[in-house]
């Protein structure tokens, strides 16, 4: 067979004028034949958590597929933060512009970004029997003045953890419900075995528990103008009451200059006679100090008059920037529903915000008991401490509003109150001078 060879300045016959009308004709029908058998491209949902991976991974992946394969056009693409870089890494992702469609973040940062516009207003995207789900008391953690700004995940409720010994050696047979009883359960303490009773800090940067008694105390932070509402009588009794108890020798010194992890190291130590602190620090608890844990009680937390005790609450916001709100909306309804937060309050030993999820719960507590065997004390104790804590919920609440600058409040009323505690101002002076420094910060920011 003879090849033949075209010259290189001759055109190709399947190249000549109406071959190539023709190909142009085919191409973009085969381009569209490609396409349909491939399919559109699937949108991307990003989504961030907290600190969750790789322990939930095979929870959280289930949930990724299972939603996937009820929204086959939208792929999610999880990815897991730590709890130190989440602020900053969120913050540069909306200021260039390529935030995610769904974070998992605290009320209180959660608060600042809603403020500055930066989140979604989810009472548009939400549907009221949707939010009857959730603890009236979770829901309202995330909603400001901008209406709501995040979807209730995952609570925490404080129990007290109560030494059986120094409370035996005390003369008391139960620890004090109410901060009112404080006072002289810690002096019996003190005279009995020479050791404190609580260990609250006042650390600015720390934890918000005495922040959370002063609400509990009947104190109103601010008001509707975010100005100082704590300058009454009800905000002196409450300095004078840690001012008191501190210089009475009842608190260790070091609530002024240590955090409160050191509380926790006081515990087991057998030094301190309460902790303040979740359900899950039994488990370190046994580990690190045996002993200490097999004479541990279980109490619900400390509260005001009224029983209102505190929750912590992790939540699902949606950034504004997100080109696809519906189904990021939807994702999150999707992981808070009761059925798969059942399912992680069971996985991570924290409290679901659905109210179902909660009545499971106590449920499976319930059942838990009846088939606890004989002797198994580890066993009853941790049971209690997770009965105390679900029945703490019935009447908690964020007892600290999520606010923008509520980590500068914070600030400025413990500074004060140490001033208070170590001599330095009285209690009442203290009160003024704090409400001072805060209305001077406000004012700062009505001038920017």
């Amino acid at each position: 067979m003879t090849m033949v060879k075209w010259p290189a300045s001759s055109p190709r016959p399947w190249l000549r004028t109406g071959a190539i009308r023709s190909l142009a004709l085919l191409l973009p029908l085969g381009l569209a034949l490609q396409a349909c058998g491939a399919g559109p491209p699937a949108r991307q949902l990003e989504v961030w958590t907290l600190q969750l991976s790789p322990k939930f991974d095979p929870y959280l992946n289930g949930l990724v597929a299972e939603w996937e394969a009820r929204n086959p056009d939208v792929d999610v693409r999880w990815t897991d933060i730590p709890w130190g870089a989440v602020e900053q890494k969120l913050l540069a992702a909306v200021f260039a512009r390529t935030a995610p469609d769904v974070v998992n973040l605290n009320p209180k940062f959660a608060a600042k970004l809603a403020s500055r516009g930066g989140l979604l207003n989810l009472d548009e995207h939400v549907a009221p029997q949707e939010r009857e789900r959730y603890l009236e008391g979770a829901w309202q953690a995330s909603t400001g003045p901008g209406g709501t700004f995040g979807i209730p995940w995952y609570l925490t409720s404080r129990i007290t953890l109560v030494n059986g010994e120094l409370l035996e050696a005390a003369g008391h047979r139960q620890p004090p419900a109410h901060w009112q009883d404080l006072p002289a359960f810690a002096q019996a303490v003190k005279q009995a075995t020479g050791r404190h009773a609580l260990f609250v800090s006042v650390v600015p940067g720390d934890s918000a528990e005495i922040l959370e008694s002063f609400v509990q105390m009947g104190v109103q932070l601010v008001d509707e103008e975010k100005r100082a509402a704590f300058n009454t009588p009800a905000g002196r009794r409450a300095f004078r009451f840690w001012t008191d108890l501190y210089r009475r020798g009842l608190l260790p010194q070091e609530v002024v200059s240590q955090g409160h992890r050191r509380a926790i190291e006081l515990y087991q130590s057998g030094d301190l006679a309460l902790l303040s602190t979740s359900a899950a620090t039994l488990n370190s608890i046994r580990t690190n100090a045996p002993a200490v844990a097999a004479r541990t009680q279980v109490a619900p937390p400390l509260t005001g008059p009224d029983g209102s005790a505190n929750m912590a609450v992790m939540n699902l916001v949606v950034p504004e920037q997100s080109d696809q709100p519906e189904a990021a909306v939807d994702f999150a309804l999707f992981l808070t529903n009761p059925t798969n937060q059942y399912e992680f309050a069971r996985a991570s030993g924290t409290l679901p915000s659905a109210g179902e999820a909660m009545a499971a719960l106590k449920r499976d507590v319930d059942q838990a008991r009846k088939d606890l065997e004989p002797g198994d004390e580890a066993g009853a104790q941790a049971l209690s401490a997770q009965d105390v804590s679900l029945h703490a919920l019935e009447r908690a609440r964020v007892l600290v509003p999520a606010d923008p600058e509520i980590k500068q409040l914070q600030a400025v009323i413990y500074n004060h109150l140490q001033q208070a505690m170590v001599g330095q101002l009285s209690a009442e002076e203290a009160v003024e001078a704090a409400a001072d420094a805060w209305n001077r910060h406000v004012s700062s920011l009505d001038d920017h």
